[in-house]
């Protein structure tokens, strides 16, 4: 593998929980069970990959509100790698650790930074991440910070594939970002 910097790529992550309608069952977390990644080339303006990565949960289980809401079910996330194994894999095979990666808000950063500590795994990520609402919504002159599925409307592009699919989410996140490329919206550098 090629091991160059290649600061014009980008990880765009888009991540599904363990979540329910209302209180966790008695001991139950949050839990990271599905990652998606689009690989996103910054300087052709283009989506290159996109990734699904299923996670075992430990500590809590798929709700029935959970897979209404995400389309993932108790038995598919079982097949899943471990959470530990799913940060290995985002580090050795997506570059995480050394490439920007951005997500839609800074849910996502801080579920992995919670998850990582609560678990004694290594944080997965280098420092460079956007959230990626915050360059958006400045270049659409926006007040308020839009949701997903309203940045998708406010730009005038499509919603693809299922909204809380973290795969679909990150593609059309993805697409978000490409948008605020195009307005010349997207920071140079991307902090943390």
């Amino acid at each position: 593998m090629d091991k160059e910097p290649q600061p014009h790529l980008l990880n765009v992550i888009d991540i599904e929980a363990t979540c329910w309608d209302g209180q966790p069952p008695p001991g139950a977390v949050s839990e990271i069970i599905e990652i998606g990644l689009t690989v996103v080339d910054l300087h052709a303006r283009e989506r290159l990959a996109r990734h699904r990565v299923l996670v075992r949960p430990a500590r809590s289980s798929v709700s029935a509100f959970c897979t209404e809401l995400t389309g993932l079910t108790r038995a598919e996330v079982d097949t899943g790698l471990s959470f530990a194994d799913a940060c290995r894999l985002l580090a050795a095979e997506h570059r995480a650790g050394t490439r920007a990666w951005a997500s839609w808000g800074d849910y996502d950063r801080k579920q992995f930074t919670l998850q990582c500590r609560a678990t004694g795994t290594p944080y997965p990520f280098g420092r460079r991440h956007t959230n990626a609402k915050i360059p958006f919504t400045t270049a659409h002159g926006l007040r308020k910070r839009p949701g997903m599925a309203q940045a998708l409307r406010i730009a005038g592009l499509p919603l693809e594939g299922r909204h809380h699919s973290g795969a679909d989410d990150a593609w059309n996140i993805a697409a978000l970002i490409l948008d605020v490329v195009a307005r010349d919206g997207w920071p140079s550098e991307n902090p943390l």
